[in-house]
């Protein structure tokens, strides 16, 4: 029989290795009566007290390490970019809005790695504020509209794909999770692009997303991986848009649910012209705390999506508990900007308290930069949402996005990005 003491020296000993995984041993703070590392104190043990030293110090210090450790490096804004607007239809949506729709070729080659851009911009409003976000079904999948063009990418097995591309019947399936008439009735423009432009959804070694355009960031334990690629993915909107007259690129808030709300959140947190960031659902790897190892770990993570992150992440597999780091951590990166967090309560994948505590758990770096951070200090009842500059709500349901949820983000944005 193995013994009690043999069983806490392993433990130990585990405890220690990730530490030094790591190169980290933090100080702590407590949320709901967990242990998670103190997001104000330096790798060298030294408090953060100022927000100087937040924006000098330790938030350059935590952008390297999840970097390196989760989400990879990533490239800047291709020098060779280019846009080609190839529709332009001024009588969208019965006459509410303008569709445009864009083409980025991303290293200026129509033969290469490109993306479809779908924009509806409201026709009342001029320098229109904007939400970004990328979907998963194609752009035709959001609206009925028959001139959205039907995305040539490659599609994973889902209702209306047949061998891997998708066919009309994917026209409009997912306009539940996209009211574009309440988002443009609302004064916001709205982008979105299919996520397989950027990388498609499978473990292909990379091969067939942008990170083909950059060798050399392969074969790295801090390789360019899937939800970096998507989070580069929205920024290069962003590019776009701040080219275009009809939008004011200062206020475009970024969006994702599910996996893409977890490249939203890394989005915001590496691109600061995003000046608002919501993520609806985005569990583990997105706002959930890794230390509630109730709901989807690491362990499933890296080995059902191997390439969602990178190499480097997968030495954490079965240490969800004993992280030196959590997504608390990163969230904080987008402060002092606004970001909403929503979770489902009968989202269990997600864990929506966890995602609560991972919003939490940054409140101390708002309030440090000013800000009031999430007032909530115990979990919401449902649908009472908790409104500072960091927003949460859980909804009853499942895993979705609904018009209640979209009612919050626009009625948060409103208070941010309208002027």
């Amino acid at each position: 029989m193995i013994s009690k003491k043999y069983h806490r020296t392993c433990s130990i000993t585990l405890l220690l290795l990730v530490f030094l995984l790591a190169g980290n041993v933090s100080a702590q703070q407590m949320v709901n009566g967990i242990t998670i590392p103190d997001v104000l104190t330096m790798n060298n043990g030294t408090k953060v007290t100022t927000a100087k030293q937040w924006k000098t110090q330790r938030r350059p210090e935590l952008i390297k390490f999840f970097k390196k450790e989760m989400y990879g490096q990533s490239p800047g804004k291709p020098a060779d970019m280019t846009f080609k607007v190839f529709d332009n239809e001024s009588k969208a949506l019965n006459g509410k809005a303008t569709r445009k729709q864009i083409t980025v070729y991303f290293n200026g080659k129509e033969d290469g790695p490109q993306m479809d851009i779908l924009l509806y911009i409201p026709n009342n409003i001029k320098h229109a504020p904007a939400i970004v976000g990328l979907n998963f079904d194609g752009n035709q999948s959001v609206n009925l509209d028959p001139a959205i063009k039907m995305s040539t990418s490659w599609f994973d097995k889902t209702k209306g794909v047949v061998n891997n591309r998708a066919t009309e019947a994917t026209r409009g399936i997912d306009a539940g999770q996209w009211p574009l008439a309440m988002i443009i009735d609302k004064g916001y423009a709205v982008a979105t692009v299919y996520r397989g432009d950027i990388d498609p959804d499978f473990d292909d070694g990379f091969k067939n997303g942008v990170q083909a355009l950059y060798p050399e960031l392969q074969n790295r334990g801090d390789n360019f991986a899937t939800v970096a690629a998507w989070a580069w993915g929205l920024s290069r909107i962003l590019d776009y848009l701040e080219t275009d007259k009809a939008i004011d690129a200062k206020r475009v808030a970024v969006f994702g649910f599910s996996r893409l709300g977890k490249a939203a959140l890394w989005a915001g947190a590496t691109d600061e012209r995003f000046p608002l960031v919501i993520s609806n659902e985005s569990g583990a790897g997105g706002a959930k705390l890794f230390h509630y190892t109730s709901g989807e770990r690491i362990t499933r993570i890296c080995s059902k999506f191997p390439h969602w992150f990178c190499g480097n992440f997968k030495k954490y597999m079965g240490l969800d508990s004993i992280l030196p780091f959590d997504q608390h951590m990163m969230i904080s990166l987008i402060a002092p900007r606004p970001v909403y967090v929503a979770s489902a309560k009968d989202d269990t994948n997600s864990n929506p308290e966890a995602e609560f505590w991972g919003a939490k758990g940054a409140d101390p770096v708002y309030r440090l930069l000013g800000t009031n951070g999430l007032p909530a200090t115990t979990w919401p009842a449902l649908n009472t949402p908790s409104v500072g500059r960091i927003a949460y709500h859980v909804r009853p349901g499942g895993h979705n996005v609904t018009d209640y949820d979209w009612i919050q983000y626009l009625n948060f944005a409103d208070k941010y990005l309208k002027k």
